[in-house]
């Protein structure tokens, strides 16, 4: 592990698997009341939404980038991160690595990951080692893939506490908890902070939503707020990057 945190086999007790059912065949959250991802196209929302809206497509092709930090709210169904890793592998420079970090209150189970990822084929490469690694991610917090250009490390728990107790500085952030209003406990003025302690100048992030509240917690914990055209049926969301807290 690269980090001094607790490691999640002393943290057993305190693991809440996610409660799913499926509609129309897709996964949803019993507990939020919410969808894992896009009705539309889960695939196409994670690149316009997060690959997109951190312009990683232009700044992963930079010759001289030697690794790069990615800090996620919610792994989920992996979604995220495996989209993520089809663009690291087909741009970054080979000797490259991306470290993936993600925080995740509800993990699935193997049963329901696998059953989700199989509605994406065209990523099976890529999900077939995860899946094959997913018990031992649970269990040791962090694992690499493909030739060791990836490292994927996921903690279990709240989101702030468990961002509290690392030391990771992101390259750019995927703000993607359940919705604001169906998720409150996430989307809170302490999340913000520890995204400030863990970001630095030119730090990006990007979300699917536009609430006000994040909008405004955003800019108060120092982040440049964008809004753009949202996806599918969403009409806006935000991006932006860290600028630093404001004085006075």
């Amino acid at each position: 592990m690269s980090d001094n945190i607790t490691p999640h086999s002393e943290n057993e007790d305190r693991v809440t698997p996610a409660e799913l059912t499926w509609v129309d065949g897709l996964p949803y959250s019993s507990k939020f009341q919410d969808v894992y991802f896009s009705s539309d196209n889960g695939l196409l929302e994670t690149e316009y939404v997060f690959l997109q809206g951190n312009d990683l497509p232009i700044r992963w092709q930079q010759a001289d980038i030697k690794n790069f930090t990615i800090i996620e709210t919610g792994f989920g169904t992996g979604l995220n991160f495996l989209c993520a890793a089809k663009l690291w592998l087909a741009t970054a420079p080979e000797h490259a690595v991306l470290h993936f970090v993600s925080v995740e209150k509800y993990p699935l189970s193997l049963s329901d990951i696998s059953t989700a990822l199989a509605l994406w084929p065209e990523l099976s490469e890529l999900s077939t080692p995860l899946i094959h690694q997913y018990e031992s991610l649970m269990n040791t917090t962090s694992i690499s893939l493909y030739n060791h250009r990836i490292q994927l490390s996921v903690y279990i728990g709240d989101a702030t506490e468990q961002l509290a107790r690392t030391t990771h500085v992101a390259d750019a952030w995927f703000l993607d908890g359940f919705s604001p209003a169906k998720n409150p406990e996430m989307w809170h003025s302490g999340l913000f902070s520890e995204m400030a302690k863990h970001a630095k100048r030119s730090t990006t992030f990007a979300t699917f939503t536009s609430a006000g509240h994040v909008r405004r917690s955003l800019i108060k914990a120092g982040f440049k707020v964008n809004k753009r055209t949202g996806f599918g049926k969403k009409r806006e969301m935000l991006c932006g990057e860290f600028i630093g807290k404001p004085h006075g």
